[in-house]
């Protein structure tokens, strides 16, 4: 019988993803999330100066959605709802949060970097949910 090596990991779990890669990347989504709880009043203010609605409640479930979607990529449990939110979190807040195009003139530039570096992410969450569902 043939087995499929490439998705074996050393942890048994088949289909899995690189262990090391989503280890990396899950713990850089949670560290990143949980830097939001370490000043929540700024956190809500900069998604009330986006337009996001009720801000004192979305910011905060927003990260804590964020530190749990990466914690659970690292471990790999429940590898849909987890990789779902982080795809779900990253499509929605990319364009919303870090609209550089709208800056005005040299103003820009932290949401720019933002933004290409979510959507790093937001593809590498896409490689995550499709590994997820395989």
């Amino acid at each position: 019988m043939a087995t499929n090596t490439e998705h074996d990991g050393a942890d048994g779990d088949r289909g899995a993803p690189s262990r090391l890669g989503r280890v990396l990347f899950g713990l850089g989504l949670a560290l990143q999330a949980s830097e939001d709880f370490r000043d929540m009043d700024d956190t809500v203010e900069y998604a009330e100066s986006a337009g996001v609605p009720l801000p004192e409640l979305a910011a905060p479930f927003a990260s804590g959605m964020m530190v749990f979607a990466g914690v659970a990529i690292a471990l790999w449990r429940l590898p849909r709802i987890a990789t779902g939110a982080a795809v779900t979190f990253l499509a929605v807040v990319t364009p919303t949060m870090h609209d550089f195009w709208n800056a005005e003139e040299g103003s820009g530039s932290g949401d720019r970097l933002a933004f290409f570096g979510n959507l790093a992410m937001l593809g590498a969450a896409l490689v995550f949910l499709r590994e997820a569902f395989r």
